[in-house]
């Protein structure tokens, strides 16, 4: 979700700069030659249309609707991006401790990386999940997997988690494509 916003706030400021961009030619524009015509944006025949129209024009009401659908979309997806913390349970009353998705899965992934075989893994870790897909060389899912389950079972152990994610295991190995 995060990336959603990002890209929604940089392509809104890009127009943004754009718009005064093509603002500051055109006033620029004006200001040297007044009795010209303006240099790409028609606003004197914007002015005069939009002069005709009052607040409760139709195209008025239809623009109004569009903005605040807008505003509330965005709103939405700002209040659905905040910080993902993977909750812990509390040491003390009035206590309460997180730790970030990221950590878990680096948590996770140095178990997994040490594994005898394990040629490499990517893990991603959230508050409900964790996925693990690791790679071996040596040895078939149906071998590693299992192993690799209590790997990652035995560090959730170790970590005071308020609740425990579900965990997904995936080995790719050449051996399984035979």
């Amino acid at each position: 979700m995060r990336v959603v916003v990002r890209l929604l706030s940089t392509l809104l400021a890009l127009a943004v700069a754009a718009g005064g961009a093509l603002l500051a030619l055109e006033v620029g524009w004006h200001w040297w030659k007044p009795r010209s015509a303006p240099l790409l944006v028609p606003w004197p025949r914007w002015r005069e249309h939009l002069a005709g129209l009052d607040w409760t024009a139709t195209p008025v009401r239809v623009a109004a609707a569009v903005v605040l659908v807008a505003g509330l979309v965005l709103v939405a997806l700002s209040l659905g991006a905040g910080r993902r913390a993977v909750r812990m349970t509390d040491p003390a009353e009035g206590v309460s401790v997180s730790t970030s998705p990221r950590s878990l899965a680096r948590m996770v992934g140095l178990a997994v990386r040490a594994q005898d075989n394990v040629s490499g893994a990517s893990v991603t870790a959230g508050a409900r999940r964790i996925r693990v897909r690791a790679s071996s060389r040596l040895e078939d899912e149906a071998q590693l997997r299992p192993r690799l389950l209590e790997t990652v079972g035995t560090v959730l152990d170790g970590v005071p988690l308020a609740h425990r994610p579900k965990v997904t295991v995936v080995v790719d190995s050449p051996k399984d494509r035979r």
